[in-house]
């Protein structure tokens, strides 16, 4: 079994929380300081840090940090409302971020009618982010473990974006599952897409493949289905930001593009991410809202403009792929195999979801 260097993106420092920068990889790592919440929502909205999993976990350590700066400044502690909504404004797909801001509130809302000291009350608060962190990459390392599973000894695996440590507490969803397979002794080579605009595939994938030892290729994003053609892909592996009722996906633009290109090819599409990334309350990826940034991150490119000023641009950070074109989607929890509303609600209750 080959032993593989664990990678984490964040790190705390005598109160203080430190996040790599990630819009400074490959070329420099940078740690960032966030010891306020608004550095902490900024940040998440300027993709300095970005990643589902990870975004939930940053933000619930902002949101004891905001406490905390509430208590220092002697204001009002019923403001709290306030830190939540700045930081639930920062990015509206990925439902990890909801997910843990509303866990700290609920723990929150607890300290409070316990009447318990404001000092203690931002103690607490900060074990409870760390507990969400830990617990992610609990989550990750069992997705791995299930997930692996499903590949064969020797696999061709196509990933996209960024699922790796640096979009989670350290292990990562789909890449977590290369991880989980490379490190179990099987002969796996990566294909990274570049995952445009941010390049998530190019800048972090790679790099992360690198830091690892982990073969693999990086190929432009319209190559995909050439190389589905040409039989080179074995299995697509994705990650998710919000997973519906009904088993439809949000995930990075370009997901779906590459979930019907697997389908006409026969090839298997599975989506690994933790059970927090369902949202039982959406029944399909239409009533998902799908955030959509700034013409400027298409017009440019690594600090170079690549598109005349005067043309219009549409970027789209998300897409929905539909249920009927995943063949499994991978949890900490196990393996769905159908999925379907059906299956998927029985699959949580049994599990205890």
């Amino acid at each position: 079994m080959r032993k593989i260097k664990d990678l984490r993106p964040i790190k705390t420092e005598n109160g203080i929380l430190y996040a790599i920068n990630q819009l400074k990889l490959p070329a420099q790592v940078e740690w960032v300081e966030l010891s306020t919440c608004e550095k902490v929502a900024d940040a998440i909205t300027n993709m300095v840090i970005r990643g589902a999993p990870l975004i939930g976990i940053v933000a619930a350590y902002g949101f004891a940090i905001g406490i905390r700066e509430l208590v220092e400044k002697n204001e009002d502690i019923q403001k709290a409302k306030k830190v939540l909504q700045r930081l639930k404004n920062t990015r509206p797909t990925a439902v990890n971020l909801f997910w843990a801001l509303e866990r700290m509130w609920k723990k929150f809302e607890k300290y409070m009618r316990e009447q318990i000291d404001t000092q203690e009350m931002v103690k607490l608060l900060f074990k409870e982010a760390e507990k969400i962190e830990l617990e992610d990459y609990h989550a990750n390392k069992s997705i791995g473990g299930y997930g692996q599973v499903l590949l064969p000894k020797k696999v061709n695996v196509l990933t996209h974006c960024n699922t790796g440590a640096l979009a989670t507490s350290g292990w990562g969803t789909a890449l977590g599952v290369i991880r989980s397979a490379y490190e179990d002794g099987k002969d796996i080579t990566v294909y990274v897409d570049e995952t445009r605009p941010y390049l998530q595939g190019s800048r972090l994938t790679a790099w992360e493949l690198v830091y690892e030892g982990i073969p693999h290729y990086l190929i432009t994003d319209n190559s995909a289905g050439f190389l589905m053609k040409k039989g080179i892909i074995d299995a697509v592996i994705v990650g998710a930001d919000r997973i519906t009722a009904s088993g439809d996906v949000a995930n990075k633009i370009g997901t779906y593009s590459l979930s019907v290109l697997a389908k006409e090819h026969g090839i298997p599409f599975y989506v690994a991410a933790p059970t927090s990334t369902f949202d039982l309350s959406t029944e399909s990826g239409d009533q998902i809202i799908i955030e959509e940034r700034s013409e400027d991150e298409i017009k440019n490119c690594g600090g170079c403009r690549i598109a005349p000023e005067e043309t219009k641009a549409v970027n789209y950070s998300f897409d929905i792929t539909p249920a009927s074109n995943i063949t499994a989607i991978i949890t900490e929890k196990g393996i769905i195999s159908h999925v379907d509303r059906e299956h998927i609600q029985k699959f949580l209750k049994y599990r205890g979801v």
